[in-house]
């Protein structure tokens, strides 16, 4: 060994070793998302491959049947080919053809800086477009006569790419393309899956696909967004603010796009296990955690964080920062529902944070109070005349919880009552 390698600095070569990892780790995430965008497509070819001999052959449903036990016993070590595969297969190409997938790109350079109006406005968009005519039926209208697949159409069984290419008239290599760059390519089947069982409208599905890429959620995550009506909940709710008049356009767009009415707080909690005592003395924490529900960007600052004003002690009950409004949020929560004061006290905290939180590159700072339910009217009135911005939306506790917690739980009732109680009492502790 010579003396270089006796000289090697032990700081230095773990910066290396760490370099080197990083990169595989990534390799390895590119490999994995690449993969399964290969495996999405050949999805996609199968289903229409299937869907147009079952139209071309007058084929009934149970040729999937006899396909899946065909593919069993031919190709045993293959995964993925059961009869439900198969179906959900047809379903996904039938759900997505060329021209959904061209809408859905064209859609994502439309909302590079999203918001309600643009989102509602392409999300009808892409429900208006209309359903694609499946693979036989586009080869019987093409109107191309000197396509050879129109002249004699496959008579013969072919192969799979050389068939979706003849049905489509497109080169499969730019038929791969179109759909690698879609949203469709980014996430995996098991959520596929999830958003095919859902029923949804073609622009809603959409925009639960770029949530789950955005977000990174799981197939699991992206059911229980779907089954809470998330997309109802960000976008199709008349929301309580005073962004437009309190905040400049673009930043107001994204705060009022971030905003949801109602947050649903899941309970169930952080651990397997949990008596009664524990699951109330971590109660708060638990919503406040739960309140990263509110979406991507934001990032945890401080719960019931002091500010001596005066002679007097002050608790804000949750402060975050987003990072895509450069903004801090301070969050105010009551387990009752919304009064005009709220909105008084809501402001002051607001005015702290502005002065003691707030550097010269941050953002105006936004409030959101979240209360057990509110009287629209009365509380567009009641942020009338504040020049800082306020949000106001309704909050749900979960009642979706494991069979293992629902003992220890107490009711949600119980919770509701005691949920004031507990968030002054920590107060008191910290004074």
């Amino acid at each position: 060994m010579s003396n270089n390698d006796n000289n090697i600095e032990k700081r230095s070569f773990e910066a290396f070793i760490n370099a080197i990892g990083s990169e595989i780790e990534q390799a390895q995430v590119r490999l994995i998302s690449a993969a399964n965008a290969q495996m999405l497509f050949h999805y996609w070819k199968m289903g229409n491959y299937i869907l147009y001999h079952q139209n071309r052959q007058g084929w009934g449903s149970k040729v999937i049947k006899k396909l899946a036990q065909a593919i069993r016993f031919n190709y045993p070590e293959k995964k993925g080919y059961s009869i439900r595969n198969l179906a959900y297969m047809c379903q996904f190409a039938r759900s997505y053809p060329l021209g959904t997938l061209q809408s859905f790109v064209e859609t994502d350079v439309k909302l590079t800086n999203p918001s309600v109006r643009k989102i509602t406005d392409a999300i009808q968009s892409l429900n208006n477009v209309p359903f694609m005519q499946e693979p036989l039926a586009q080869i019987q209208s093409s109107s191309n006569k000197e396509v050879a697949i129109a002249q004699e159409p496959l008579a013969q069984i072919q192969d799979v790419s050389q068939t979706v290419a003849a049905v489509y008239q497109m080169p499969i290599e730019d038929m791969e393309k179109l759909f690698m760059s879609s949203p469709v390519a980014r996430i995996n089947w098991a959520s596929h899956v999830i958003i095919l069982n859902s029923s949804l409208p073609s622009g809603v599905e959409y925009w639960y696909m770029k949530q789950s890429v955005e977000m990174g959620w799981s197939s699991n995550v992206l059911k229980m967004q779907i089954e809470n009506k998330l997309y109802k909940r960000q976008i199709n709710s008349q929301k309580v603010n005073n962004f437009t008049a309190t905040l400049p356009a673009p930043q107001s767009d994204l705060a009022n796009y971030l905003l949801k009415d109602p947050y649903i707080f899941d309970l169930a909690g952080a651990k397997e296990r949990a008596d009664e005592r524990d699951i109330e003395e971590q109660l708060v924490k638990h919503v406040t955690r739960y309140l990263l529900e509110m979406g991507n960007g934001f990032a945890f600052v401080a719960r019931q964080k002091h500010f001596q004003i005066g002679d007097s002690d002050f608790y804000a009950d949750l402060i975050l920062y987003n990072i895509k409004l450069h903004a801090y949020v301070v969050v105010e929560l009551k387990a009752t529902p919304f009064k005009p004061e709220y909105a008084g006290q809501l402001n002051f905290y607001i005015n702290v944070v502005d002065d003691k939180l707030r550097g010269e590159n941050d953002n105006k700072t936004i409030g959101l109070l979240l209360c057990k339910g509110k009287d629209e009217i009365v509380a567009q009135y009641a942020l009338t005349g504040y020049d800082q911005p306020i949000g106001i939306s309704d909050y749900q506790l979960s009642k979706a919880v494991p069979e293992n917690l629902k003992s220890a739980l107490p009711s949600i009732e119980q919770v509701e009552e005691e949920l004031t109680i507990l968030l002054d009492n920590e107060k008191k502790k910290q004074k």
